[in-house]
């Protein structure tokens, strides 16, 4: 009796340590990208959040590109909790992801290698809520449909060529 009564109460321990993943957030015109401090609203292609333990608002990124580097930075604020990204499928167009159109990082479909760029003019990975959206994507764009643990370090964490106004290419 006293063991079925403690591995009762283990068990109810277990349960109450569970961590639930918060909601996301809607976007708002205030809101500012965590690398560059910039209004994300001035800037389109899609947008990431991600939620840290201990946090009561999450960090947003103008790229989900800045979101995956951060992500598979050694360095962070906390635990992260969770993480959203713009489902592309859902969006008004390129240029307006929406403010609420969040879909589950680990359950998104990304196209990787695409021909789009993102908020900050840095080549984009482009997430959708299903994979038959990024594949339809990918068929107009380029790049290769990947869930988040496939796309490749350097596909975020590389260098950029940035094409700056009034700069010819050599």
């Amino acid at each position: 009796m006293k063991r079925a009564l403690l591995s009762l109460l283990l068990l109810a321990a277990c349960n109450d340590e569970v961590a639930v993943a918060p909601d996301p957030v809607p976007l708002t015109d205030t809101a500012l990208s965590y690398f560059c401090q910039m209004w994300i609203a001035d800037h389109g292609g899609p947008k990431a959040q991600i939620h840290l333990e201990g946090f009561d608002q999450p960090i947003f990124f103008a790229q989900v590109r800045d979101a995956l580097a951060y992500l598979r930075s050694p360095e962070r604020d906390a635990p992260v909790t969770a993480v959203y990204v713009s489902d592309m499928a859902q969006a008004v167009s390129w240029e307006e992801p929406g403010p609420g159109n969040w879909v589950d990082a680990e359950t998104a479909a990304f196209v990787v290698g695409a021909d789009v760029t993102g908020g900050m003019g840095a080549p984009e990975v482009a997430p959708f809520g299903s994979t038959i959206a990024a594949e339809a994507f990918a068929a107009r764009h380029g790049g290769s449909v990947m869930a988040l643990e496939e796309i490749p370090s350097e596909a975020v964490l590389g260098a950029v060529d940035f094409d700056l106004p009034g700069e010819e290419k050599q």
